[in-house]
C-alpha cells in the first residue's frame, strides 16, 4: 500500500469511528435534582468532552429502566450497558458486595476508602467478584460519613440502649442490635411519619445537609456530628462485553470522569455540611461528637460483625482480610 493510500485508509478510519460514537446506556438510582444526580450530569458532559464524542452516554435517572437492585443483572445481561447504583443492592447474591457499599464502621473518611480502591488492593479485589459475576468495576464515588438523628440525646455508646431507630436491612441492624439499640428496617420514605408519631426514636438517613433538607431535624434536635458509621459508596460498573468493547484511551477517560465525580461529591458534601452545621444550632440542635473510646467500641462490634459475615462465603472472607489488612496499614485498626 503507497503512503497515500495508508492515509486515505486511516483518514476513513477516524472519519468512521467519529461518525459512529460508542454509546453507554447506563442506569443510576439517583434523581436528577439530586446532589449527586447533578454531578453525574456533569460526570457524562466530562466523558463526552474528554472523549471528543467517540463516547456517548445515554444516562438514565430515578432507576427509570428497571428496579434500582436490578440495575446490575440488567447490565450483565446487556439490557444496560453500565450500573451506576450501589453494591449494596447485590448482598443477596453475595454478602461480599457489602464491603463494597459500605464497610459499616471501618474508615473515618471517603478518602481512606477511596485509597483502598487504588492503593490497597481493594480495585483487584473487587474486579474479582464482578469479573465472576459477567462486569467490570470501574470507579466508585461517595461523600463521606452520615449523621444519625435522635429525638433524644445520642452523645455515646450507652445512649444506645433501647435506642428504636429507622436502619437499612443488613449488617447495620445487626451491629447496633449488638450494642442495645432496637433498629427497625422501614424505607427512607418513612422515616419522617415515624419520627413525628413516635414510632421511632430516631434515624439512620443521611448526611447531615439531607438530613436538614428533608425537615427530619424539625423533629430530631440530636444529631451526631462529625458521622463515624456509615458512608455508602456508589459505583460505576459495566458489563464485560462492553467494557472490552471500548478502547483502552475511552476506557482510562471513564476511570479519570470517575475519580473526578468522587473528589467533587466529597467537595459539595463537605461545603453543605458546613453551611448545615452553621443553621442548625439556631434551631436548637445539639449535636455530638463521639469520643475515641466510644468510636472504638462501635469499630470492634462493627468488625467483630464483618467475622461473622466473612463465613458465609469465600468471596466475603477475601474482602473482609482485605480491608482489615489495609486498616492496619494506615493505623485505623484498633489497639
Amino acid at each position: 500500500m503507497t503512503y497515500s493510500l495508508a492515509v486515505a485508509a486511516l483518514l476513513a478510519t477516524t472519519a468512521a469511528a467519529a461518525a459512529d460514537p460508542v454509546l453507554l446506556r447506563i442506569q443510576t438510582h439517583q434523581s436528577p435534582e439530586s446532589v449527586s444526580g447533578q454531578l453525574v450530569a456533569e460526570f457524562v458532559d466530562q466523558v463526552e468532552t474528554m472523549s471528543q464524542g467517540s463516547l456517548e452516554i445515554e444516562m438514565f435517572y430515578s432507576s427509570s429502566v428497571v428496579g434500582s437492585a436490578e440495575t446490575f443483572d440488567a447490565a450483565a445481561s446487556g439490557i444496560l450497558d453500565c450500573d451506576m447504583t450501589n453494591g449494596s443492592y447485590q448482598a443477596g447474591k453475595n454478602p461480599a458486595f457489602q464491603f463494597v457499599a459500605d464497610v459499616m464502621g471501618g474508615y473515618d473518611t471517603p478518602l481512606q476508602f477511596l485509597a483502598w480502591i487504588q492503593y490497597g488492593g481493594g480495585r483487584e479485589a473487587i474486579n474479582e467478584l464482578y469479573n465472576a459475576n459477567g462486569m467490570q468495576f470501574v470507579g466508585a464515588y461517595l461523600g463521606g460519613q452520615e449523621s444519625m438523628s435522635s429525638t433524644r440525646p445520642l452523645a455515646g455508646i450507652d445512649d444506645l440502649k433501647g435506642w428504636k431507630f429507622r436502619s437499612p436491612p443488613g449488617m447495620e441492624s445487626e451491629i447496633f442490635a449488638a450494642l442495645g439499640a432496637s433498629p427497625v428496617v422501614m424505607d427512607f420514605t418513612e422515616i419522617f411519619t415515624s419520627l413525628e408519631t413516635g414510632i421511632i426514636d430516631g434515624a439512620d438517613a443521611s448526611t447531615l445537609a439531607n438530613n436538614l433538607g428533608n425537615g427530619i431535624y424539625d423533629i430530631a434536635k440530636h444529631t451526631t456530628y462529625p458521622g463515624f458509621h456509615s458512608m455508602s459508596s456508589d459505583h460505576l460498573a459495566c458489563s464485560a462485553a462492553s467494557w472490552e468493547a471500548l478502547d483502552p484511551g475511552q476506557q482510562a477517560i471513564l476511570v479519570s470522569a470517575m475519580d473526578s465525580l468522587a473528589l467533587k461529591l466529597m467537595m459539595r458534601t463537605l461545603v453543605e455540611n458546613g453551611e448545615a452545621l452553621a443553621q442548625l444550632p439556631e434551631r436548637g440542635i445539639t449535636f455530638y461528637d463521639w469520643s475515641d473510646a466510644d468510636r472504638a467500641t462501635f469499630r470492634e462490634a462493627a468488625i467483630g460483625r464483618w467475622d461473622e459475615w466473612a463465613t458465609k462465603t469465600p468471596e466475603t472472607a477475601q474482602m473482609v482480610d482485605s480491608h482489615k489488612a489495609f486498616l492496619s496499614r494506615i493505623g485505623l485498626d484498633d489497639d
